[in-house]
């Protein structure tokens, strides 16, 4: 059962407000961020602070981005209601929840198992119901292949070439790109040729992605 109290629309609606604030200005990004309960991919211990504009620590080594982050990188997408998405990090599953939220048709992939089985018990309880698996994200999901939009929650030295291979033509995928300290957020957008141009769009801060097309099998960072 999600509780979700009346306490909790009203930090919703605050939170709303600062990302607005703040240049997001995507309505059906904003309207997701509005309904999804945050609170519930979080220990109770955090309740009072899961509205603030912040990442915490949900264990494994990784972190549930800051709403701002969720926010910004789902309006590059320019999702449109039943595009095909493919996420890259599952984690706890909030940005996944503000997909499914905006009526698309979501895989996503989890590198590490608790995390994704987790996620998966959270999204069933919101009444989502996105493909999930446990793998290596860098190589994407090509049996699914291919897909609209291609959202990365985590660093990469560069675009992995698989997730540039299973991008549609007219698509887009954004992900931000870096060494492990400081990334720049990059926007793909391949046209109905199949050429790619590249875009940039500010620096962030996330976790390593790990795999056979990232950093894993770097020698050297």
């Amino acid at each position: 059962m999600v509780i979700d109290e009346y306490k909790h629309k009203g930090l919703r609606k605050k939170l709303v407000k600062e990302l607005k604030d703040k240049g997001i200005y995507d309505e059906a990004v904003l309207d997701a961020i509005l309904t999804v309960p945050r609170h519930i991919f979080l220990d109770t211990a955090f309740l009072e602070q899961a509205y603030m504009d912040k990442a915490f620590q949900i264990g494994e080594g990784q972190t549930i981005s800051q709403p701002y982050t969720v926010a910004f990188q789902t309006q590059l997408l320019e999702i449109k209601k039943g595009d095909k998405v493919l996420e890259i990090g599952t984690g706890s599953g909030y940005q996944a929840s503000v997909l499914c939220q905006m009526q698309t048709k979501l895989f996503s992939i989890e590198r590490i198992q608790v995390l994704s089985k987790n996620a998966k018990i959270i999204l069933q309880k919101l009444g989502y119901k996105p493909e999930t698996m446990v793998g290596d994200g860098s190589l994407g999901w090509k049996t699914h292949a291919p897909f609209q939009k291609i959202i990365v929650t985590a660093g990469a030295p560069l675009a992995p070439e698989p997730l540039l291979e299973q991008l549609d033509n007219g698509g887009i995928l954004v992900i931000p790109i870096g060494d492990q300290k400081v990334q720049t957020m990059i926007r793909y957008k391949k046209n109905i040729s199949g050429q790619i141009t590249k875009e940039e769009h500010g620096t962030f801060k996330f976790v390593p992605l790990l795999g056979e097309n990232a950093w894993a099998t770097k020698k050297t960072v």
